[in-house]
């Protein structure tokens, strides 16, 4: 039976190496849960009220006995206060803890502790502490004294009203908070349960359950900070208007893994909801795409930051910003940073819809006039910066008029599509392809010397006139004449270059049409291919 008290001996004490670590891991652990130093408290006082419970029961003598019960008053008193205090500030009610609550709560154990250790002038807390009879080892008994109830009603009021107030916000907490509550829940019944039943003397040999009780709950609190960031959750009362933002906002700890997130940030990504807490940014943001991992790898979290990223969620594509600032506690050191996720398709969709209508000639799909003019007048000072050659092709649809006359608008919309079709064949990278008015079309080409557009024109040509497309009334046959420039002199001007092509281009419609013109330094000759 001596080996049965060594076990629980061993124990207990391993239920003080944890709450003492515990105490430690949550004193340098940095982190902005305006509850942490009531958990510190809570955490150290378990662990001087478990090492001196293993010391009593190692204890041969009364003498020694009385002192180590002396020393479990120097922890015990403060537990059950301080875990009240930590669970105020987890539920919201940090506001409620003031100066006056913490005097009303302290106070007593206080006096505990001053009349524990003087019990033998006045016998307030024991009246007598004896032998306990046909124990295998060394164990007392007490008469309680008046003050031991008035504290253990004291401990008792706090275990009770700490559950009560986890079970009051168990019904509005989200499911990211569970988990934590429940443990915490677990930390406060299951040293009640141990308490009370050694008060009704239902334990072995009446021996304290309670130490033994706590080296369970102090590793699932282990667990819980490990695994479920459970200090480093931000403050409950902000949960309403957390929940009630229309964006995404996510929480990161130092580390980068992920601490608290909202509603709107579980819509928008994939695979969010309790189980991420813990996981590291890069991970959330995996699913998203490259644009998205590419930020993680390259954002700073001690700055403040915005990027709109391409996000892929549900396999269609949208367009987040992405807001990153750091989030500081009250003594100014980083804590961590907070990511806001706006979704911003509609207003980018919009945008791109406003550009193409500004830039797009809605027929055909290519640039319109405007555009074409400022994107080829920007190629064309490249070009002359780098001493490069610079073509340009002006064509028109022969006898245009008469396929509207003849077919109608329509057939006459879709000639210009079909011709728009063709060109693109041989539009190269680089090339800037745009409509000019009407049925004339334009193409600028960095790069590309004379005869080299020439023979892009030859080809275009070509294609164009072997090419038919089909009408309800038949086929109907399409030819295009083309006029052909170079930027000889690097001063020269797009519109210069513009009125050249169009003096080739005229050459080809008075010679027959269907046929490629060039303007060369010194006169307008018709290209004939080799």
């Amino acid at each position: 039976m001596a080996s049965l008290i060594s076990n629980y001996i061993i124990i207990v004490s391993i239920s003080g190496v944890l709450n003492a670590l515990l105490a430690l891991f949550a004193f340098y652990r940095k982190t902005d849960f305006s509850g942490l130093r009531a958990f510190i408290v809570s955490s150290a006082a378990s662990a001087v009220y478990t090492f001196a419970f293993a010391l009593e029961l190692s204890g041969n003598s009364m003498e020694q006995i009385k002192f180590w019960i002396k020393l479990e008053y120097l922890g015990m008193p403060y537990i059950a206060p301080s875990s009240l205090l930590m669970i105020m500030h987890f539920v919201g009610l940090e506001k409620l803890v003031s100066r006056k609550l913490l005097v009303l709560l302290y106070s007593i154990p206080v006096i505990s502790t001053v009349l524990v250790w003087t019990n033998d002038s006045h016998h307030l807390f024991y009246k007598a502490i004896y032998f306990r009879e046909g124990a295998p080892a060394p164990l007392v008994d007490i008469v309680m004294g008046p003050w031991y109830i008035v504290q253990g009603s004291l401990t008792f009021g706090c275990m009770l009203a700490g559950m009560c107030l986890i079970l009051w916000r168990w019904g509005r907490m989200r499911r990211a908070y569970l988990r934590q509550m429940l443990i915490i829940f677990v930390g406060q019944f299951l040293p009640a349960l141990g308490a009370f039943l050694y008060l009704m003397d239902l334990t072995p040999y009446g021996t304290d359950p309670v130490p033994v009780v706590m080296s369970v709950t102090s590793s699932l609190y282990i667990w819980a900070i490990l695994s479920r960031g459970m200090l480093t959750a931000a403050p409950i009362a902000r949960e309403n208007l957390f929940e009630s933002m229309r964006d995404g906002v996510l929480v990161m700890d130092l580390s980068d893994k992920l601490v608290d997130y909202n509603r709107a940030a579980a819509e928008m990504l994939e695979d969010l909801d309790a189980s991420a807490i813990g996981r590291p940014l890069a991970q959330l943001f995996l699913p998203a795409g490259k644009e998205a991992v590419d930020y993680v790898m390259n954002s700073n979290p001690q700055i403040c930051e915005e990027q709109e990223l391409v996000w892929y969620s549900g396999g269609e594509v949208c367009y987040y910003q992405v807001r990153s600032s750091p989030v500081q506690k009250h003594d100014g050191h980083l804590a961590g940073r907070m990511i806001m996720l706006i979704d911003v398709t509609e207003r980018t969709l919009l945008q791109e819809k406003l550009l193409q209508l500004a830039t797009i000639d809605s027929l055909t799909g290519i640039y319109n006039r405007t555009h074409f003019m400022e994107l080829s007048r920007q190629r064309l000072q490249e070009a002359a910066g780098s001493a490069a050659p610079f073509s340009v092709i002006l064509l028109d649809i022969d006898f245009f008029k008469s396929i509207n006359d003849r077919y109608g608008h329509h057939h006459g919309d879709m000639a210009l599509q079909h011709v728009v079709s063709v060109c693109r064949q041989h539009v190269r990278e680089g090339d800037v392809f745009g409509r000019y008015g009407g049925e004339e079309f334009v193409l600028s080409l960095p790069g590309a010397p004379l005869k080299e557009a020439a023979l892009i024109s030859e080809r275009i040509r070509r294609d164009i006139e072997q090419s038919t497309f089909s009408t309800i009334t038949g086929t109907i046959k399409i030819t295009a004449s083309f006029g052909v420039t170079e930027a000889f002199r690097r001063s020269i001007s797009l519109e210069e270059l513009l009125s050249e092509a169009d003096h080739a281009l005229y050459s080809s419609k008075r010679n027959g049409r269907n046929s490629v013109h060039l303007y060369g330094v010194s006169s307008i000759t018709r290209f004939k291919p080799m």
